[in-house]
């Protein structure tokens, strides 16, 4: 479950094709762990897609220390397949990284906790399902003693976000360290960008812009379930397309370049104003607009203007943009990596006007970012990136309900917000109900900006 690199970049896409193979989910709980020694940190991946698969090639690619990957988890028996498949051929050439018979791929909603019991404490487990689960797999991790790698968003409404800030603190009182998949903060040319800025190198922030506009990508857009399908594992499989388990195509496309921006800031805005709309849906029943323009203030009065399109055969741009009263930056160029960051005299940025800009090439933040946990593990140095995950994840949601509802949201009201989207989820089952249902032509419950004003959709009573 899960998401790779888009255009060699990213991790979602990192899986391309799908096996059908059925593997043995029962196996007895601990039983690697208590079998023989070994100086590598052990690692469990939860949550299989492409992007749990990739960023368990990054874990597997640290130098600084030996990992090894011994227990997999999934709800879906074709995607372990397959994610399993891909980690055998990348680590053909090392074969000791990879230590997972049949008997330690589990399947089912409970198959986290069977995985991470084949961990020791200290080990990391690899947190890659969509963000509905994170709450109680994480709860998991920390009971077992676990460091922990989680994929963004962490959180999608307020209550979840609430506990993951609980949670959080547990971690941090236990000495767990946790690193969360906001990786351009792990950028090199990002620091040193960031670094520049707050010592002035562009003035002042007064606006920023950040665009992130391509054509369908991933599951964001779906058409009507197929007859036989469980409902509730055909809205994991498609989950971008269902608030409840991603926070849709606004949040889990979109936190990147509203957190980058924010970090540059050094600032959390406190308010957002949005607007969305659908445009020539067509077969599409998922609960996504397609359009989203926020504009988010700070503190200081200061602006960043987001707009997401995801249309084909529209113009694309995957960019972030500081201006300041001195002059004005790059964030991003043209996806997460390589940045290619630079600092321009004036606002016009052309190449003449290139005050800095960091040598290529880039070291790979995805790679960086493992690298950085694995390092505080080692060393035993305070590591938590939770809160600020979580925090990210706040203002991202903040500007999705306010362009789903057609109200300004604050922070504290997006944090304090009582609509949560999948409560019980720890007990969900597959044949079990979805937390959102369809009408009877298929069709799920979406925003009605200015109509359904304190929700971001009025669930649907059958």
């Amino acid at each position: 479950m899960g998401t790779s690199r888009e255009t060699g970049s990213n991790r979602r896409g990192f899986l391309q094709t799908a096996g059908a193979l059925s593997v043995l989910a029962a196996a007895p709980r601990n039983a690697f762990a208590q079998q023989g020694t070994d100086n590598a940190i052990r690692v469990a991946l939860i949550g299989c897609g492409g992007r749990g698969t990739g960023a368990a090639a990054d874990a597997l690619n640290v130098k600084s220390t030996p990992l090894k990957l011994v227990a997999m988890a999934d709800v879906f028996d074709d995607r372990m397949n397959t994610s399993y498949a891909t980690l055998e051929q990348v680590f053909a050439a090392s074969p000791d990284k990879i230590d997972v018979p049949a008997d330690r791929r589990f399947i089912g909603f409970d198959a986290y906790r069977h995985a991470m019991d084949q961990l020791r404490p200290g080990d990391i487990a690899l947190l890659a399902t969509p963000l509905a689960f994170r709450a109680p797999h994480y709860e998991y991790a920390i009971d077992r003693g676990l460091n922990v790698f989680m994929e963004k968003p962490l959180t999608a409404d307020g209550p979840t976000s609430l506990r993951m800030l609980e949670l959080a603190e547990r971690a941090s009182a236990k000495n767990l360290k946790c690193g969360v998949g906001l990786m351009v903060r792990h950028c090199r040319g990002r620091q040193e960008l960031h670094q520049r800025i707050a010592e002035g190198e562009i003035g002042d922030i007064v606006s920023m812009r950040g665009y992130r506009m391509h054509g369908p990508v991933a599951t964001c857009f779906s058409k009507r379930k197929p007859e036989g399908r469980d409902e509730l594992m055909w809205q994991i499989e498609r989950f971008h397309s269902f608030l409840w388990a991603s926070g849709g195509l606004f949040s889990d496309f979109n936190i990147h370049q509203i957190d980058e921006l924010s970090w540059m800031k050094n600032a959390w805005p406190g308010k957002a104003m949005g607007i969305g709309g659908r445009h020539g849906r067509g077969d599409y029943v998922d609960q996504n607009f397609d359009t989203y323009t926020v504009e988010y203030t700070y503190p200081d009065g200061s602006k960043l203007h987001f707009s997401s399109r995801i249309m084909p055969g529209c113009k694309n741009d995957m960019s972030s943009i500081a201006h300041g009263s001195k002059g004005s930056a790059i964030v991003s160029t043209s996806g997460h990596t390589p940045g290619r960051v630079r600092i321009f005299n004036g606002q016009r940025q052309n190449r003449r006007d290139v005050a800095w800009a960091y040598p290529q090439p880039e070291q790979n933040p995805y790679q960086l970012e493992w690298d950085d946990l694995v390092e505080a593990i080692v060393n035993d140095t305070s590591y938590n990136e939770v809160p600020r995950g979580v925090e990210a994840s706040v203002v991202t949601s903040m500007g999705r309900m306010s362009a789903h509802t057609g109200q300004e949201v604050t922070y504290e009201q997006m944090l304090n917000c009582p609509h949560e989207f999948a409560p019980g989820i720890a007990e969900f089952t597959p044949d079990g109900p979805a937390p959102v249902k369809p009408d009877a032509e298929g069709r799920y419950p979406i925003p009605a900006p200015g109509v359904v004003r304190d929700a971001e959709y009025q669930p649907r009573v059958v």
